[in-house]
């Protein structure tokens, strides 16, 4: 289940700081989020291609597909998926002190992520949305501080997929 290591090129991503305050506010929200994982997942992807439409041909599943966004199956599960994997693993953050996706996982995000042609912007624009989709999901919690939470966690989560970022072997 470890992700990030002494290996990795972003010296910084092996401490974590990532305080109780912190943790109990992405675990407060993702509680209250949890149940309706699909839809937000979706929200968040909407967001995403609303931003930056050029994005949609990263996906190979949406390439020449006729089925609206917000209804193509094979987008609905991809989202809630990353959602849910974003969630979990700020979740986890501080307890385990790094970012807790399987090493296989991994690898496999950071392989399909350099084939696809992902690049720093892409990651910028998705965490902007994510914050975005969750600030919508839990406007009565949000503040500051779990914005900051909730990107920090989500910086830790690229840094980790970032070190992944190449050529599958």
């Amino acid at each position: 289940m470890s992700l990030i290591s002494d290996q990795s090129p972003a010296s910084d991503a092996t401490i974590i700081c990532f305080t109780e305050e912190q943790e109990a506010l992405v675990v407060k929200s993702w509680n209250s989020m949890k149940k309706n994982s699909g839809e937000l997942g979706l929200k968040f992807f909407l967001k995403i291609f609303e931003i930056a439409p050029s994005a949609q041909k990263l996906f190979s599943f949406l390439k020449d597909s006729k089925v609206p966004l917000e209804k193509n199956p094979k987008l609905k599960s991809h989202a809630m998926a990353v959602f849910v994997m974003t969630c979990e693993s700020a979740v986890q953050l501080r307890k385990a002190g790094k970012v807790t996706v399987r090493d296989s996982t991994l690898k496999k995000l950071g392989s399909v992520h350099y084939k696809s042609g992902v690049l720093d912007e892409h990651y910028e624009v998705t965490k902007f949305a994510l914050l975005e989709t969750i600030k919508e999901a839990v406007p009565e919690m949000w503040s500051p501080e779990m914005k900051n939470a909730w990107a920090q966690a989500y910086d830790q989560l690229v840094v980790a997929i970032k070190s992944e970022m190449r050529p599958s072997s």
